[in-house]
């Protein structure tokens, strides 16, 4: 199958593009530096301009797009929203076009997204069906699948929310790591915020179903079945690390470092359940944050 990737260098993308080739697939990595594609093929491209990476987009027969840059990277100036919302539309509206100006034919477009989407909601379950939430981070997601809406005429459109996704040599893991390795961690703020957490094994599994399933298409909350909140989540990792986390990180000392993204990504955050997934007969292995832990920090 041929598979094209824009965002394949990540954290998420790049063993992604692994597991595709090792089971044959013959994948594209669109980069803006090809030289650092360490799988798949890299072909250069700038996240907005038609140019020669369009052709393994037109000719692709599913095309992934993870593109965008890293929300928790840091405070949310003015100028940090823009890159934000910039590096997803461009690079979606870029893909869009290249489908458009190919000739038909039977493709999938899978699209990142994020459960961030239904805002701060409390103790609320939320499956597919919830409704968007109110925040800079609601807005973005739900421009961001606005933009992938365009190929609905183009292909079949899979859109994933995910959830935080764990792995220990990256992403929000491997951040705490560090503290909670020296007995130092603990829940952040009141600890009470929901986390739909996922297992990166799972996402990969799920990404590779949503590939091979013709009748997946639409939303679905990539998250693993239970949820936690903060304070659970932090106990377990102390648990699976042999360490105590009593030393809680202040609300206040958050707010002023990070401003409205701590507000929103690490004091709050969204109880997603992955009703469709599991209806429409995707497994997740990693059941339970325990079971995750233990398979990332044996």
């Amino acid at each position: 199958m041929r598979i094209t990737v824009a965002g394949g260098t990540g954290f998420l993308g790049e063993p992604l593009v692994r597991r595709l080739t090792a089971r044959g697939d013959d994948v594209v990595v669109l980069s803006r530096n090809p030289a650092k594609v360490r799988a798949g093929r890299g072909v250069a491209w700038d996240g907005r301009t038609q140019g020669a990476w369009s052709e393994h987009v037109a000719g692709a027969d599913v095309v992934i797009n993870l593109a965008g840059e890293n929300v928790g990277e840091g405070r949310w100036t003015e100028e940090r929203k823009k890159k934000l919302t910039a590096s997803r539309l461009d690079a979606t509206h870029a893909i869009i076009e290249a489908m458009r100006n190919a000739p038909p034919r039977k493709r999938a477009l899978i699209n990142a997204s994020a459960v961030g989407y239904y805002g701060l909601r409390g103790d609320e379950a939320l499956d597919e069906n919830g409704s968007r939430g109110a925040g800079f981070l609601a807005e973005l997601v739900d421009q961001w699948e606005s933009a992938a809406r365009e190929a609905e005429s183009l292909a079949r459109l899979v859109l994933l929310r995910f959830g935080v996704v764990l792995a220990a040599d990256g992403g929000a893991l491997k951040k705490m790591l560090p503290p909670f390795r020296l007995g130092a961690g603990g829940r952040i703020g009141s600890g009470e915020q929901w986390m739909s957490w996922v297992d990166r094994e799972d996402v990969l599994r799920f990404i590779e179903w949503a590939i091979d399933s013709e009748s997946a298409r639409g939303i679905y909350n990539v998250t693993a079945p239970e949820p936690v909140r903060n304070r659970d989540f932090t106990r377990a990792l102390g648990r699976a690390l042999h360490r105590p986390a009593i030393f809680p990180v202040p609300a206040f000392g958050l707010r002023l470092a990070f401003g409205q993204m701590a507000d929103e990504v690490l004091l709050g955050g969204q109880r997603a359940v992955s009703a469709r997934a599991e209806r429409e007969g995707f497994v997740f292995e990693a059941r339970t944050i325990d079971q995750s832990l233990a398979r990332q920090l044996p």
